[in-house]
């Protein structure tokens, strides 16, 4: 600990703010901040960690270079323990594979390993090799030892861009390859760093895995539609599409789903996490939502196409804003008042209905007529 705070260069502002962050990307009540924090401090509670790189374009542990909250010297040297990673490691050749070895064998079945890229596995996975040994082998010997896995990026998760038809590599996810482990799938292209970060801690705290969704996604992150938050869905409720790129309704930032947004159907936080700090996603600055986090989507649909939803048009309470340019429907106003109106006659029967009783009466006759 510093006088500026439990890390150097972090203050104690901003430890805690990211520990409040990190408790409510979790799900957890306000009590239990003081309990991530103390576990964050420990020294000797630092998790090792051990990350490989396969077929991928790095683009996961760049994302993660661009985390603040804390840095990145601060989470690999002070929180976890990061013990291999071929782009950060300083050294190299027969030196960080001495690492690499050391910490397998000193932390086995305690370290957490993670896993960046897709593994190629036609002809034996000769299409990706790292000291000669490739990727398929590197990833079963690691596993072996490891208590968990972290699946970082849809390249890891689901195979990615190297997965797609023809797939003359026969990439795919950790997932398919190793089985007697948890696995923990944090999709994305990139992913957000936090969503990383925030799972460690979980880890790091409770000594257990976050709850997962059936993708082996935690289900903090990837629990909800992107949709469900987004900034345009009040645009999406009312009617109001971008129907072209660089159109008047994309300049005022209406929905993009016209567009190919894939949002309606892909789970994550980006439209609440935002990305590198600045409070941008894509959306947020006028592209669709591709659905990164998606395996059926991802690559595998073009950007122009629209995923089917269960209400790909809002209902006709709505107003028709675009309509009302051309002089075929009401204006908003009326369409508003209808809509208060028909709330009013909605909210009086659900009071009524509160007040019937729930079933027959002691000595009822249960509708028998004489």
């Amino acid at each position: 600990m510093t006088k500026e705070g439990l890390f150097p260069g972090v203050t104690r502002r901003d430890f805690m703010k990211t520990c409040m962050t990190v408790s409510a990307m979790l799900g957890l009540p306000y009590g239990m901040v003081t309990k991530v924090a103390q576990a964050a401090q420990k020294s000797d509670n630092r998790p090792a960690v051990i990350w490989l790189h396969f077929q991928e374009c790095t683009g996961c542990s760049e994302s993660l270079l661009r985390s603040t909250h804390p840095t990145v010297s601060n989470l690999i040297l002070d929180m976890i323990s990061l013990d291999y990673h071929e782009t950060l490691m300083v050294g190299s050749g027969h030196q960080a594979e001495k690492s690499l070895t050391d910490s397998l064998l000193a932390n086995k079945g305690k370290y957490i390993l993670v896993v960046e890229g897709a593994i190629p596995t036609k002809d034996n996975g000769i299409y990706c090799k790292v000291h000669g040994k490739t990727a398929l082998d590197s990833l079963k010997h690691a596993a072996e030892g490891a208590a968990a896995i972290i699946s970082m990026g849809t390249c890891a998760s689901y195979g990615g861009i190297q997965s797609v038809g023809p797939n003359p590599t026969g990439a795919v996810g950790v997932r398919d390859i190793v089985k007697d482990k948890p696995i923990i799938n944090i999709p994305g292209c990139p992913p957000n760093p936090y969503n990383f970060l925030s799972t460690v801690l979980y880890y790091v705290t409770f000594k257990k895995l976050p709850e997962l969704d059936q993708m082996g996604r935690p289900k903090f992150a990837f629990g909800r539609r992107i949709h469900e938050h987004c900034e345009r869905r009040p645009h999406f409720d009312a009617g109001r599409f971008a129907r072209a790129f660089g159109d008047e309704g994309h300049s005022q930032g209406y929905c993009l789903y016209k567009l190919g947004c894939k949002g309606p159907a892909t789970y994550a936080n980006c439209s609440v996490l935002r990305f590198n700090d600045v409070g941008a996603w894509p959306v947020s600055i006028g592209h669709p939502c591709i659905g990164c986090t998606e395996p059926d989507l991802l690559f595998k649909t073009a950007i122009a196409d629209k995923v089917q939803i269960h209400e790909p048009t809002p209902f006709d309470s709505y107003a028709p804003i675009d309509l009302k340019e051309k002089g075929k429907g009401p204006d908003p106003l009326t369409t508003g008042v209808i809509g208060l109106a028909a709330g009013a006659a909605i909210g009086a029967g659900v009071m009524m209905a509160k007040k019937l009783p729930d079933g027959p009466e002691k000595g009822d006759d249960h509708g028998k007529t004489e």
